[in-house]
């Protein structure tokens, strides 16, 4: 995501459990938008 200069701007997401085979994704400062899954897979780097 960039501003209108072209900047790069990041936000950060937190992974949240709320249940042992549920992930909730949710965005910094966005506390309405989420997204939950009942299958998640590692990332490789």
């Amino acid at each position: 995501m960039t501003d209108e200069r072209g900047d790069v701007l990041e936000k950060s997401v937190t992974i949240h459990r709320s249940a042992p085979d549920r992930a909730v994704f949710v965005e910094e400062g966005n506390a309405d938008g989420w997204i939950a899954s009942d299958r998640t897979v590692p990332i490789e780097r």
